[in-house]
């Protein structure tokens, strides 16, 4: 008996542990990361950088996770810690990335041309060109605008973003057709028309408007959006897969512009898609549109997430007499 207890401590003496390494924390930081259990992958992430501290790929990767959640400032402290000391020339468009989050438009255009002038052809080359892209825009529309055309401008936008939130279509036709006569270099006029048009009715018409918008302006975030939506309705679901697909890898800068793409993923029934979107907006920033509340409510029911769901539609209902006069949307 003694030779057998003997034989069994020779055994486990012998036993090599497993001490995991830094690639296989990191391993499960991105496995974590993959199914969107960020907490998780923030965990796995951090053994992973504790394993190898100096490795960029590593500290990149957990900037990626905190971007995700909006820590916009703590992946940016980590990617300065890479640039510091390391040439990782993707720290530079994620550094774009985030700063363009937080509206620092001139440092997010800074970095992103960095990342261009070493790495024209790189893997991140066309997010990096599309940010610009983005970024022009939003100084184009900042630039284009006298203050003696902004009054007038802002009260016909108020008045039909209105008549657009409570679908009253008929009633926000009139008003943008003046607008496109007034403003015509106002683009976000067309997509506005468009969709008032396809709700209204005119369907062909309105999507022939944004195929050939589209045509001229192929990275057309707002054209894609109404496609995506237009050809969901009428069940063209080979179209509409065209156009959805262009958005689920688009993580815009402005908060209304993350709400459509939010809204839209909701309405053509990807919903937890659309969970995740609305995650991420601003709430503070949104309380004046009630489709927020009503389409986050729907999508935060499909995930599984009912409690919130009905605490949404309440906030919502209570804001907003016409969403009041509905039934809770998923009875």
């Amino acid at each position: 008996m003694q030779q057998v207890t003997k034989g069994k401590k020779e055994q486990q003496n012998n036993v090599i542990p497993f001490i995991p390494e830094g690639d296989f924390y990191f391993t499960k930081g991105i496995e974590a990361f993959q199914k969107r259990k960020f907490d998780i992958a923030i965990k796995w992430m951090k053994k992973a950088t504790e394993a190898k501290p100096e490795d960029p790929l590593y500290l990149c990767q957990m900037s990626v996770i905190y971007t995700e959640i909006g820590a916009f400032h703590a992946a940016n402290q980590l990617l300065n810690k890479v640039l510091q000391s390391s040439d990782y020339v993707d720290c530079y468009y994620l550094l774009a990335n985030n700063y363009a989050h937080l509206g620092l438009l001139h440092d997010a255009k800074k970095f992103a041309l960095s990342y261009l002038e070493q790495e024209p052809e790189g893997d991140l080359s066309e997010e990096a060109k599309r940010l610009l892209e983005l970024i022009d825009i939003d100084e184009d529309e900042e630039e284009d605008w006298d203050l003696e055309d902004e009054d007038e401008l802002l009260i016909y936008q108020e008045t039909v973003f209105y008549h657009m939130e409570n679908m009253e279509w008929e009633k926000a036709i009139p008003l943008i057709e003046e607008m496109m006569t007034l403003f015509p270099e106002h683009k976000l006029t067309k997509h506005d028309y468009t969709q008032a048009l396809f709700f209204s009715g005119d369907e062909e018409k309105a999507i022939q408007m944004e195929e050939d918008i589209l045509d001229e302006e192929p990275t057309s975030l707002y054209s894609h959006v109404n496609l995506a939506l237009f050809y969901f309705q009428q069940g063209k679901y080979t179209e509409y897969e065209v156009h959805i697909q262009a958005l689920l890898n688009v993580y815009p800068i402005h908060e209304q512009q993350k709400l459509r793409i939010a809204v839209t993923l909701a309405r053509t029934n990807r919903f937890e898609e659309a969970f995740q979107r609305f995650l991420l907006l601003s709430k503070g920033k949104l309380k004046g549109h009630p489709s927020y509340f009503r389409w986050y409510s729907i999508a935060a029911f499909h995930h599984g997430d009912k409690e919130r769901a009905y605490k949404l539609w309440e906030e919502g209902t209570k804001k907003y007499p016409k969403l009041a006069k509905e039934s809770v949307p998923w009875d």
